[in-house]
């Protein structure tokens, strides 16, 4: 993969993404960490992460199929934000246009336990799983997407503006990740090529 001429960066710095003291209904754990399945659009997570750049902090909300572990929706912000956390949403839901009673599992975060956010799901008939809180296992399909990030891409790097860590991030994951990156968990394919056998083998 092809990145821009970025200098490296290994210094680490901590942001706080989630806030569960909120006063917002939460949903049960419906996932229950069973990370197995055999379709796509059935289930989706999804999580905020933070990056640093010369301008200051850029956040990023992504949405994740769990069967094939293809981003599937994806936004960037200067805050975080209920429209961070939507959009990313939107953006899975014009791209995939799932079927009803997928199920959508987040943290406790008021980001996704949001009145607006919680009218997204109930619109487009998703039904909403949560972690327990302070458990970050109940979504570790989405921590080890995060570490993957991280550790492939972000912490190597120091990005000058948030408009380049934008392009930067934008190009890992949809010419990189989705396509050409193998997941041992599936059978070492791309999510992409993953999801492509399956819909030929059905």
């Amino acid at each position: 993969m092809k990145l821009n001429n970025l200098r490296a960066v290994h210094k680490r710095k901590f942001r706080q993404t989630t806030d569960s003291n909120h006063k917002y209904l939460v949903a049960p754990n419906l996932l229950q960490r069973n990370f197995t399945i055999g379709q796509p659009n059935r289930i989706w997570v999804t999580d905020i992460t933070y990056i640093w750049t010369l301008q200051g902090w850029l956040y990023l909300a992504f949405v994740l199929d769990l069967c094939s572990r293809a981003v599937v929706g994806l936004a960037m912000a200067d805050r975080i934000t209920d429209e961070l956390t939507q959009s990313a949403l939107k953006q899975a839901l014009l791209q995939r246009r799932p079927p009803e009673s997928l199920i959508h599992h987040s943290d406790r975060g008021s980001q996704y336990a949001s009145n607006d956010y919680r009218r997204l799901t109930r619109e487009n008939k998703i039904i909403a799983s949560m972690s327990r809180k302070g458990n970050c296992w109940d979504n570790a399909v989405a921590e080890s997407f995060l570490h993957t990030l991280k550790v492939e891409l972000v912490n190597r790097y120091r990005f000058r503006t948030k408009e380049e860590a934008k392009r930067t991030i934008f190009e890992y994951l949809q010419m990189y990740y989705n396509t050409k990156r193998i997941h041992s968990t599936l059978g070492y394919l791309s999510p992409f090529e993953f999801e492509k056998r399956l819909f030929v083998n059905q």
